[in-house]
Order: structure tokens, then C-alpha cells, then sequence
């Protein structure tokens, strides 16, 4: 008879196998890509037969997409906007920025795999490609209603035209990053990229008030 600690060990075990594959992965696609990642190199590198992999994953698609899935949850949590006694907008605005570059700089692969998914085009689209977008537009929605937030004169195209201008240049960032390495302080880039975003949204709000 199975008791109730066997059946909380065997769920610890599955959770603890399911983040052993999903990392595996993550180093695996970060060098090979997604073509190059396969069921076989993920089992190698995380050390669990392939039965295993496939009782937590239909395939290598699904795979990916949960890769992208866990990398954007720990992403997300960093396009917060620091609360109010933290400053005045602008500091508060560049402090999210610079979470925001931290994260993607200590967990690329969200971004990384997902863009090179985005990228390509092919005859099935991949889940992973789908989740992608679905996620950056979770994201999107996000930056808009913090743009909204802290300038509400701003007519909502007005919005999604700057929210698309801040996500469009910090795809350029972090691109410009993983082409160049670790010499460019994505950090600083990131919060000069929010304090020209807020300055623009601030000359438009100003001219929507006259």
C-alpha cells in the first residue's frame, strides 16, 4: 500500500527529474539549437533515459516550449514597476529596466531559443514557436498597462506604439549582447533605453494635454 510520504517522494522526484531535463535542455539548445537538440543529447546530458524524458514531454517540441515557458515565468517577474516610495517614475522606471536586463542575463535561454523560433520559418510551426509569441505578447500587455499607468493622458495607439518601440529595441539589446558577449553592460543599455522611452512618452503626454 502506498502511504501518503512514498507518494509525496515520488512527486519530489518527478518535479526534481522534470527540472534535470528542462536544464539539460537549456544548455543543450543554447549551443545547438533547436535542430540540434534531440531527445538522445538531453538524456546524455542530464543523466535520465529517454523513457523518462518522454513520460514528462510528448516530444522534443513540447520540450522547447516548456524550456520557454519556465525561462519567460522568471522573466516576467522582473517587468515589475517598483512601487511608489521608490522614487519618482523615471527612477522607478529604470530600476525595472535594469531587473529586467539581470534577468535576461542570468537567464537568456527564454529569449535566445525563442527568437531564433520566431526567426524561422517552417512547414509545421513549432509549439515552442507559438508559445513564444504568445508569451511576448503577455509581455507586451504588461509593459503597455505600465506605460498607461504612469502617463493616462496618453491615447491607447499612442501606447501600443511605444510599448512595440520598447520590446522592438530591447530585442535589439540583448541581440547586440549575444553577438558582442559580455563586454556590453546590457544593464546600462536597458536603463538608457527606458529613460529615452519615458522621456519620449512624457513629450507625447505633454503634447496630449495642450
Amino acid at each position: 500500500m502506498t502511504g501518503p510520504q512514498t507518494t509525496r517522494r515520488k512527486r519530489a522526484n518527478g518535479v526534481e527529474s522534470r527540472q534535470r531535463i528542462l536544464d539539460a535542455t537549456v544548455e543543450i539548445a543554447g549551443e545547438r539549437g533547436y535542430d540540434g537538440t534531440s531527445i538522445a543529447a538531453v538524456s546524455a546530458k542530464c543523466g535520465l533515459p529517454a523513457s523518462s524524458i518522454y513520460w514528462h514531454f510528448k516530444d522534443k517540441d513540447d520540450l522547447i516550449a516548456a524550456v520557454i515557458e519556465r525561462s519567460f515565468e522568471t522573466w516576467l517577474r522582473a517587468v515589475e514597476l517598483p512601487d511608489e516610495d521608490a522614487g519618482t517614475p523615471l527612477e522607478r522606471v529604470t530600476m525595472m529596466a535594469a531587473n529586467v536586463a539581470r534577468s535576461l542575463v542570468a537567464a537568456p535561454d527564454f529569449l535566445r531559443l525563442g527568437l531564433m523560433l520566431a526567426l524561422e520559418r517552417r512547414p509545421t510551426e513549432p509549439r515552442g514557436r507559438t508559445v513564444f509569441l504568445q508569451v511576448r505578447e503577455t509581455a507586451h500587455q504588461r509593459i503597455a498597462e505600465i506605460v498607461a499607468t504612469l502617463f493616462p493622458t496618453l491615447a491607447e495607439d499612442v501606447v501600443d506604439t511605444l510599448t512595440t518601440y520598447a520590446v522592438a529595441g530591447a530585442d535589439g539589446l540583448f541581440v547586440h549582447r549575444e553577438v558582442k558577449g559580455d563586454s556590453v553592460d546590457l544593464v546600462a543599455l536597458f536603463e538608457l533605453h527606458a529613460r529615452l522611452i519615458h522621456d519620449a512618452a512624457a513629450r507625447m503626454a505633454a503634447r496630449a494635454e495642450r
